[in-house]
């Protein structure tokens, strides 16, 4: 008699397609199929993986789901661009749980986005060196302009730090500040304390680009960091008194006080 508990059939099926889609995947960089490339027919796969029809399919699916592949109906499955939006999914339901809770998905998640941007301070600087700044100067004069009718600017914001990172030339840089920037706008509203000015969030950006055309790379690690205290001092506010997250270098809120646009 079979005594084997049910429980393992579902188990069974999960496993084998995990095994599934790890096989697909490992087809691909098999074969060296880049981003577009046509993927063999579902029968072929069939024939390959040695899995039925339907099984085949889930594992297309899930794979479709995560950006793996790109299944154009009529058409056939092709190499997807591996786009890095379910991590933007990801990040952003953690983050908006955290906010409801202890608010440590949303500090660590600050701590790494500043730890990216202030550690590429050498780079762009010496990038901006050579292709120059005016695209950040329309950006941040447009910032002032906003600021000056006591609007909020996210499109520019936005803008600035892909215009910031687009000489670098790494697909990856962009993407993540992206998602980054992107869950962060999404949780704003519900964040504790409140929010900086129009005129605070300006004064960030146009520092960082002063520090960018002086050159300075010590300069622009100490005005990005000040750029992230808008976030730091409001999380700091829903701590408790003398448990303020400090900075990375030990220190809450912004260095060099002198040149802090303050909030």
């Amino acid at each position: 008699m079979n005594t084997e508990p049910s429980s393992t059939a579902p188990a069974r099926e999960t496993s084998n397609q995990e095994r599934l889609r790890e096989s697909i995947k490992q087809l691909i960089l098999e074969w060296g199929l880049q981003p577009g490339d046509l993927l063999p027919t579902e029968s072929k796969l069939v024939s390959l993986l040695g899995a039925s029809r339907n099984a085949v399919r889930e594992a297309i699916k899930a794979l479709q789901a995560l950006g793996y592949v790109d299944v154009r109906h009529g058409h056939g499955t092709f190499v997807g661009a591996l786009p890095l939006a379910p991590l933007q999914d990801f990040l952003s339901f953690r983050l908006r749980k955290s906010a409801t809770e202890d608010l440590r998905e949303v500090r660590n998640l600050l701590q790494l986005r500043e730890a990216l941007e202030v550690g590429l301070a050498s780079d762009v600087v010496q990038r901006h060196a050579v292709t120059g700044t005016e695209q950040l100067r329309a950006i941040t004069s447009e910032m002032r302009r906003r600021a000056d009718a006591g609007e909020y600017f996210p499109e520019e914001d936005l803008a600035f730090h892909e215009t910031l990172y687009a000489p670098l030339d790494n697909g990856l840089v962009t993407e993540l500040q992206e998602i980054f920037w992107a869950a962060f706008h999404q949780i704003d509203p519900v964040l504790p304390g409140p929010q900086f000015t129009p005129h605070e969030a300006w004064g960030w950006h146009q520092r960082i680009l002063e520090a960018i055309e002086r050159g300075d790379v010590d300069l622009y690690r100490v005005r990005m960091r000040d750029h992230f205290d808008g976030i730091r001092v409001r999380l700091s506010r829903a701590e408790p008194p003398g448990e303020a997250t400090a900075d990375s270098n030990g220190v809450t809120g912004a260095t060099d006080g002198e040149e802090k646009g303050g909030t």
